[in-house]
């Protein structure tokens, strides 16, 4: 079976037992603040598990694309060395929420295994739960009960809870779990030894293909263990590893998944697959790592210096290293690999052969970039090896850090110089680093306290501003250093954080007046979670939950403009423009779109036109809920790519020939409410995209206002003349001629001192030497002065002192030959005299100032400088 085949197979299987087949969630996860990136199959699901929402459907079953490449769940360096491990993965799962539960996990595991891929039934293992007698927990005989009616005895194994028993995190939902392995070891390996005794003991031939989690427990701040009100079921299985097995092949890279893209970097770079070791590691890495680079981008991660797009940026930057030291590519190339990637998963994740050409010149410009990077630093490796007998740990980490160099490649060119590194100090600066990154990241969260058994939270913020409302629940949660209180409320106005636009703030009363801030509100899995730095001194009974209205107003003027922007770049630049990113608030608007020059003057201007017609239309708010998905897509609504949208959308719409958009935020009723729209910057943010800055209603009539005081007080000044702009123009020109002169003066006064100063040096030990302090308005005249004096003779010693109104300035001007030959140095003098001046400077050996804040001192500094010389 091919591997199309294949997947197709497993979502027909499961289709047939009654389950749903829903699309893959973005690789860059939203709305769950301790994820960075879908790192299993069961994270956009994590909502029901934890009971804030409740499944459209009992069955489900999908592909989903994971990334595992930070956290706790950190396969990097393993990537490309190893036959099985990958940054971007999919994985393959079966969900049951309180429907299904081991008895068809297993049975249906089985078939699929043995009558629909038909995989040897002698190659298969499987593990249970042996059980944990400090948790508590018993043997799980459920499932090995099951387990007997399928496979021998024998072939069915204990794990402990380290490898059987599955935690979403150190709270949450968790349970049991039965693992499937596969021995693909040949038959005379098998007969010498059983396959048993190589279950999760890391042979890279015998893996671990399919998990069955058994949701029944929920794990509480406190480490104990609750049983869920229903039981679930959460199967993940390992796409590539699967094809594999099915394939009969040594490692997942000699698959039908990434050979094509090994084929064509062999053929490119004129090495053969299979010929050496450390090429055939470099030709994995970048088939591996342009998946994960792709769809990130795709799914609307940019790579950047910081966070997720930092992680983005890091696994490009180890392929092109690789492609680099190993393959012999110095210029750009992993980018041609994005139309093969593209063409190969049509049909299955169409997000990336819809923006092929956007990916494939963001990974071209990031290549060029770092390939200039990668050359930097190697000539700073050059530099530093020629001085050093050894590589510091310290500077291998900075070439790790700042030049994205792996410490095997630095130890690589290390080995080339018969140099050696300091392991243990780059170790220990990356652990100093992880540790940095840990505290600045660490959220400490309680359990929630149930205040009322409530089934759900009713959003009304759309229709309302205010709202009567109780406390479900809160929670304790400590973020550097800081500490704050979550609540969720039965109803709620406010809005919370998503799409661009910032979560609702403002006030929760009680029956008796008691006022409580709302900080800022946000979603969590599902669920509308309202900061408060302190609680209620009362939870139950009833409040009064009101958004600021001003605050909503204003953000709402910008969330709109928002989409009359779009649609105004899509009409002045072309179709091609997508948001990339977006931030709104009650300030500005920011608006990140996929362009790859800049915009013009001119065509910022075009758009801004538009987007002022359009709000002088005042055109009225359509507001569609609850429109069936592929309803609002067959009508010509532009939807971003990233976002994951549920089966039935909201659909905001100014004008049908103009803005149509998917968007959950909140909105102006019509367009003249946004008042005035003017953009105040322009810029790139990243490879192919371009930032727009903006303001909106209160803050466009401020800076308006504030342009025309401006105006206003500059043509007082002019004594209001008819023609501001020219008479502007004509006192720059009278002010550039007028300091001509003046310089030209100071030049003329520098110049006159010399016939004064040169009769003044006198010879010690021969130099001429002169200290003494001059009457000049500025450091050019000083330092002028200075050269003509230095030129004037052989072998000067100069001393110069000035104070320009009360800041005092030292100028040592020395000959070449006296630097040369006696080791004088201007700089190290100066900022020996600096002292006296409480100053400080420096510079070369034949020339250097300083400047300081005591010009008292000036006279001693001067007094001082003869030492030198003597």
């Amino acid at each position: 079976m091919t591997s199309k085949e294949i997947r197709e197979a497993f979502l027909s299987f499961f289709k047939s037992k009654s389950h749903q087949i829903v699309p893959s969630a973005p690789v860059v996860v939203k709305n769950d603040p301790t994820l960075m990136f879908t790192n299993a199959g069961m994270n956009q699901f994590k909502e029901f598990f934890l009971g804030e929402a409740q499944s459209k459907f009992s069955r489900i079953a999908d592909t989903q694309r994971c990334l595992r490449v930070s956290g706790k769940h950190n396969d990097l360096e393993e990537v490309g060395i190893d036959t099985y491990h990958h940054t971007l993965f999919e994985m393959l799962g079966n969900w049951s929420f309180g429907d299904y539960f081991k008895k068809e996990a297993i049975s249906w595991a089985w078939e699929l295994l043995t009558e629909v891929y038909k995989l040897d039934k002698d190659r298969l293992y499987v593990t249970i739960f042996e059980g944990d007698e400090k948790e508590g927990l018993a043997k799980d005989e459920e499932a090995a009960g099951f387990w007997k009616a399928l496979i021998a005895e024998d072939r069915i194994l204990l794990g402990n809870k380290k490898d059987n028993f599955w935690e979403m995190g150190e709270m949450g939902p968790c349970g049991p779990c039965s693992e499937i392995h596969y021995d693909m070891r040949g038959d005379v390996e098998r007969a010498a030894l059983s396959g048993h005794t190589l279950v999760n003991a890391d042979h890279p031939q015998v893996i671990e293909i399919w998990n069955l989690v058994f949701m029944q427990f929920n794990r509480l701040k406190s480490g104990k263990l609750e049983a869920l009100p229903a039981r679930h079921i959460d199967t993940g299985m390992g796409f590539e590893r699967l094809v594999r097995a099915i394939q009969g092949k040594t490692s997942n890279y000699d698959t039908d998944v990434f050979q094509p893209t090994i084929r064509f970097i062999a053929e490119r770079s004129g090495i053969a697959y299979g010929a050496d070791e450390k090429t055939d590691i470099a030709m994995r890495v970048l088939s591996d790592h342009i998946r994960a680079v792709s769809f990130a981008i795709a799914d609307g991660q940019l790579p950047s210096n910081n966070k997720a797009g930092y992680v983005i940026r890091r696994i490009l930057r180890r392929a092109v290293r690789y492609a680099y030291t190993f393959l012999g590519f110095k210029s750009p190339f992993i980018n041609e690999l994005v139309p093969l990637l593209a063409q190969q998963f049509e049909g299955v994740f169409d997000e990336l052969i819809q923006q092929q050409s956007f990916v494939q010149k963001v990974v071209l410009e990031e290549e060029v970039s770092f390939l200039r990077t990668l050359t930097t630093g190697i000539q700073r490796f050059e530099n530093y090896a020629s001085e050093h007998r050894n590589i510091a740990g310290d500077f291998a980490f900075e070439l790790f850090d700042t030049y994205g160099f792996p410490i095997d490649l630095t130890e690589l060119l290390s080995r080339e110089k018969g140099l050696q590194v300091d392991m243990l100090g780059f170790q220990q600066a990356l652990q100093e680093q992880k540790e940095r990154s840990r505290a600045a990241t660490t959220i400490d969260t309680g359990d929630w306290v149930l205040v009322q058994d409530e089934d759900e939270s009713v959003f009304v913020g759309y229709d309302y501003l205010e709202a009567n409302t109780q406390i479900v629940k809160y929670r304790k949660v400590t973020a550097k250093g800081k500490e704050q209180f979550q609540l969720v409320l039965s109803v709620t106005p406010f809005y919370a954080e998503g799409g661009g636009q910032i979560g609702d703030s403002g006030l929760l009363i009680s029956e008796v007046g008691e006022r409580v801030s709302i900080t800022t509100t946000k979603k969590e899995n599902g669920l509308t979670v309202h900061f408060v730095d302190q609680l209620p001194p009362v939870l139950v009974g009833d409040f009064k939950a009101i958004v600021d209205k001003q605050k909503r107003i204003d953000t709402e003027n910008n969330h709109s403009a928002t989409h009359l922007l779009h649609a105004a770049l899509k009409q002045v630049l072309g179709e091609h423009v997508n948001q990339k990113g977006s931030l709104v608030n009650a300030d500005i608007l920011r608006f990140d779109v996929s362009h790859f020059a800049k915009i013009s003057y001119e065509e910022l201007k075009q758009v801004e036109d538009i987007v002022n017609a359009k709000i002088r239309e005042n055109i009225l708010l359509k507001e569609e809920r609850m429109v069936p998905f592929q309803q609002a897509i067959d009508s010509g609504v532009t939807a971003l790519f990233g976002e994951k949208y549920g089966d039935y959308v909201r659909v905001i719409t100014f004008d049908d020939s103009f803005s149509k958009e998917l968007c959950g935020g909140t909105h102006v009723k019509a367009t003249g409410q946004i008042g005035f729209f003017k953009i105040t910057s322009e810029s790139a943010v990243a490879a192919g995209v371009r930032r727009i800055e903006a303001i909106t209603g209160t803050q466009a009539y401020a800076v308006i206002r504030e342009q025309f005081e401006l105006v206003n007080k500059m043509k007082e000044l002019l004594s209001s003349p008819k023609d501001f702009v020219s008479s502007l123009a004509k006192l720059i020109e009278e002010n550039s001629e007028l300091k001509k002169e003046i310089e030209q003066n100071i030049r003329e006064k520098s110049l006159a001192l010399i016939n004064d100063l040169s009769s003044k040096f006198e010879t010690i030990n021969g130099v001429n030497f002169l200290a003494v302090q001059v009457d000049l308005p500025s450091g050019d005249a000083v330092k002028t002065l200075a050269y003509a004096l230095k030129g004037a003779m052989e072998d000067v010693f100069l001393v110069l002192g000035a104070d320009f109104e009360g800041k005092p300035s030292l100028t040592v001007a020395i000959s070449d030959s006296l630097a040369k030959e006696r080791g004088y140095n201007a700089g190290a003098i100066v900022k020996d005299l600096a002292k006296d001046i409480q100053g400080g400077g420096g510079g070369q050996p034949f020339f250097a100032t300083a400047g300081g804040k005591l010009s008292v001192g000036l006279g001693k500094a001067i007094a001082r400088a003869k030492d030198f010389v003597i």
